[in-house]
């Protein structure tokens, strides 16, 4: 057989290898340092026997399916060392990650002191240097395996296999074995760098009706240094974290007798988004759209005419029970239903149109537990929603608007190079979840096709990710953790005003029926707060800011004159304060840091007499003496035009 290499080169044999073998031929170097292979492309084993003509590549831990198998293999001697430490916990899965690996035990909590001890477990069964076996076993014989070990969730996968399935083991040592498809390592010496980094609740197979588990999360390495650099970038991640950031920084917080996904905004968070808000409605409004105010909540009547009530219930929150109740309510997922109704209580003609319907709509989703996570994902949370009712030949046209909308939105944030753009498309295998005939979704996923091309958008498309009545364009960003989130959705809707009966007369008097974009312009305001949070770790331009400037009495002598000059401020619109703690000026300047403020005024005698501010920022560190009117013409134009300022690589010393 021939053996085709990475570099080109072709190795014959007379009879089949394993690929460790042919490793070791090639060099025995290579063999210690490989992990894993692929083989034809695809990843595979190093005990894999090799028996006919193929293309080989040999990988390493500096290959992307190198690094997962040490990783993988990292994850099965935390499962042996758990099972070493804690008996009775039960086995679940255990894969690798693009940050490391995790496994999943049915056990009580893990606390930070079981880590530290799994740890060092871990490092004994290491030091082992023990190898990896694999064997298969038919099906019946599987099963009973690990019956007999006591792993029923083992039991449950095995039996959710496949009928011509291959059933594979990995013994490691000698007593541990667990149920895997590889690849793995040959021996456990290959994990040369680990850290156990954290634990967490997770359903079994991600189902809240499903067990609730412990995950311990973890990575590995081929290398220390990787390691350390690693871990290094994990601590600033976790300190720009908005759920620890945010925190700390009084924008908002949880309440247990509240309720998860259920966070309080306090009154710097709420400034924020109050900000943003009148923002996005003033510029809603020299676009052209009209403000509409909708209840909260509807009789499940509206729901049933939408489509919801059959395809989305499950995440709704019902008020009521239709068996025993004379009328049940649910508080609302969406806001279109509403505005049709708003549409519907006008004739319309084909001259009314486009018209453009917006609301700061605050929406009720029942996440799972498991799935919540500061603000990025919650209960109840508010979103800049609208839409837009259309005649057929208008809606190119408005779709384009749309994603104009959305890109100025992510331009003045600062975030439009963040984002990535996302085709989200039926899955025609899955007809159940969606109404409307294909050829319908075949046109219009189609029409968005060619508008993102036309405009030049890169974008990737998403199969069965579509709302059950249109395909989008979903506009995504990553938390500081790589997980990524939907900001902005432009949906393109041919199917529901048929089913609420809208129409507008058309220039012969007939009754036409309209398409709907379903858009909003900045998302969801709670997450795109978290988004900020983590973009610019707090220090948030001045516009956006909480308080934008903090005046600095140098004693109390100088409280009088600084009352003045908070006074002017806020005449000009610009949030203010004034720190008139018997502190020294050094430690209030300390102070305005830590709380991340762009400006800070310091006053005194100089600056009293001759009305005068000593300039402090973010930005250049100190700015100098400048005249109050000044200062305030500079400030009044930053926030006006909504200026983002770089910061300063150093800022000057108290």
């Amino acid at each position: 057989m021939k053996i085709t290499l990475k570099d080109g080169s072709v190795r014959e044999y007379a009879e089949s290898r394993s690929i460790y073998d042919i490793a070791m031929d090639i060099s025995e170097g290579l063999a210690r340092a490989a992990c894993c292979a692929k083989v034809n492309g695809k990843v595979a084993d190093l005990r894999m026997v090799i028996s006919e003509d193929c293309e080989l590549a040999v990988c390493t831990a500096d290959d992307k399916e190198g690094l997962a198998t040490i990783r993988h293999t990292a994850s099965h001697v935390l499962a042996e060392a758990v099972k070493n430490l804690f008996p009775d916990a039960k086995l679940t899965i255990g894969p690798s990650i693009d940050t490391g690996f995790y496994y999943d035990f049915d056990h009580a909590p893990f606390s930070r002191e079981d880590l530290d001890n799994l740890e060092a477990e871990m490092k004994r069964i290491i030091k082992t240097g023990a190898r990896l076996e694999r064997f298969t076993l038919p099906r019946q014989d599987a099963i009973k395996f690990m019956e007999d070990r006591g792993e029923p969730y083992k039991v449950e996968l095995i039996r959710d296999l496949p009928e011509d399935a291959e059933i594979s083991f990995y013994r490691q040592g000698e007593n541990f074995v667990d149920l895997c498809a590889g690849p793995h390592l040959m021996s456990v010496k290959g994990i040369k760098a680990f850290k156990l980094t954290s634990s967490s609740m997770a359903y079994w197979r991600g189902k809240s009706e499903n067990a609730m588990l412990q995950r311990i999360y973890g990575t590995a390495f081929s290398r220390k240094e990787e390691l350390e650099e690693y871990l290094a970038y994990w601590e600033n991640v976790k300190n720009r974290d908005h759920n620890k950031l945010g925190r700390e920084m009084e924008l908002f917080t949880t309440v247990d007798v509240i309720g998860q996904g259920l966070p309080l905004l306090m009154p710097k968070g709420a400034k924020i988004i109050q900000t943003m808000q009148r923002w996005i409605e003033d510029e809603e409004e020299k676009r052209g759209y009209l403000r509409t105010k909708t209840p909260l909540m509807a009789k499940s009547d509206l729901y049933k005419i939408s489509g919801h009530w059959d395809h989305y219930l499950d995440g709704m929150f019902v008020l009521g029970d239709e068996k025993k109740d004379k009328e049940v309510l649910a508080l609302r997922p969406m806001t279109c239903p509403f505005q049709y109704y708003v549409y519907k209580a006008t004739q319309h003609s084909y001259r009314d149109l486009p018209l453009r319907y917006g609301e700061t709509s605050t929406l009720f989703r029942n996440e799972d537990s498991g799935e919540m996570h500061g603000l990025t994902r919650v209960r109840q949370f508010t979103i800049s929603e609208g839409h837009l009712i259309v005649r057929p030949d208008q809606m190119v046209q408005e779709f384009k608007d749309c994603l104009a909308l959305a890109k100025y939105c992510l331009t003045v944030l600062g975030v439009e190079e963040d984002v990535t753009y996302h085709l989200s498309k039926w899955d025609p295998d899955n007809r159940e979840k969606y109404i409307g005939e294909p050829k319908v979704w075949e046109e219009t996923e189609e029409s968005i096709r060619r508008i993102l091309k036309e405009l030049g958008i890169d974008f990737v498309e998403d199969v069965g990710e579509a709302a059950f009545y249109g395909p989008k364009v979903d506009i995504n960003a990553c938390n500081v953790y790589g997980k990524e989130d939907t900001m902005i959705t432009i949906q393109w809707d041919a199917l529901l005003a048929e089913q609420f009966d809208m129409y507008y007369i058309d220039q012969n008097g007939d009754k036409i029926r309209p398409y709907i974009i379903h858009r909003t312009s900045m998302g969801c305001y709670e997450r795109t707060l978290a988004w900020l949070i983590e973009k610019y770790e707090g220090k948030f331009p001045t516009w956006l800011c909480p308080e934008q400037v903090r005046v600095l009495p140098i004693s109390e002598k100088y409280s009088d004159y600084a009352a003045k000059v908070e006074a002017k401020l806020k005449d000009n619109g610009i949030l203010a304060t004034t720190d008139n703690r018997s502190e020294k000026i050094g430690f209030k300047i300390r102070e305005a840091r830590l709380d991340k403020l762009p400006y800070m005024l310091v006053v005194g005698q100089k600056e009293e007499e001759e009305n005068l501010v000593s300039v402090r920022s973010r930005f250049a560190g100190d700015e100098g003496q400048k005249s109050l009117d000044e200062f305030i013409d500079q400030i009044c134009k930053e926030i006006r035009t909504k200026e983002i300022r770089k910061e300063a690589p150093q800022e000057g010393k108290a």
